[in-house]
């Protein structure tokens, strides 16, 4: 823990997470769940992103679409491989172009166009991108398919995830 948290843990009870994919977004909903007695609420809540999860199927495709999600302009940042974005994405259906860098790299339009992505995700958090960000990237980005998407449903793990695998689905119809 930090000097702070351990500051802090001194005189009030300190809990931290980590949540990097689905089963660590799981496994903390479920001790938060135990920490402030709603432990059956939690369980419940877990067994229905479960069963969301396990209906949603991604479309027959051959290969995953090569995606950025990017949730910041001004430099320009993505997801790597370590974040529960990229889990979202992975669950999603896309390849995450950036899946081997870590944690929020910063990236260029000359570097999409390097990696061939297909799909650009501009999240709506915490950086809120509009139709005016499509209008200009699509310039640059002339063959991407580019998506506004709601930032909620990748990046805030707890009962948002419920919601995710519809979302999702939708999102694939947009790519059709």
């Amino acid at each position: 823990m930090g000097e702070l948290t351990d500051c802090l843990a001194n005189d009030y009870p300190v809990w931290i997470s980590d949540v990097k994919d689905i089963s660590s977004a799981i496994q903390m909903i479920k001790h938060v769940g135990t920490m402030v007695g709603k432990r059956e609420k939690a369980h419940l809540l877990v067994e229905e992103i479960k069963k969301a999860f396990n209906s949603f199927t991604i479309p027959p495709i051959t290969t995953l679409p090569k995606a950025t999600y990017l949730i910041w302009q001004q430099p320009y940042m993505s997801v790597g491989g370590d974040t529960f974005i990229h889990a979202m994405l992975t669950a999603a259906g896309f390849e995450n172009v950036f899946a081997a860098e870590s944690r929020y790299p910063v990236i260029t339009i000359n570097t999409l166009i390097a990696l061939d992505c297909q799909v650009l995700l501009l999240s709506s958090e915490p950086f809120p991108f509009n139709q005016k960000h499509i209008d200009e990237l699509q310039i640059q980005l002339p063959t991407t398919k580019i998506l506004l998407v709601d930032g909620e449903l990748f990046s805030w793990y707890g009962s948002r995830m419920l919601q995710a695998p519809d979302y999702f689905k939708m999102l694939h119809n947009k790519l059709k």
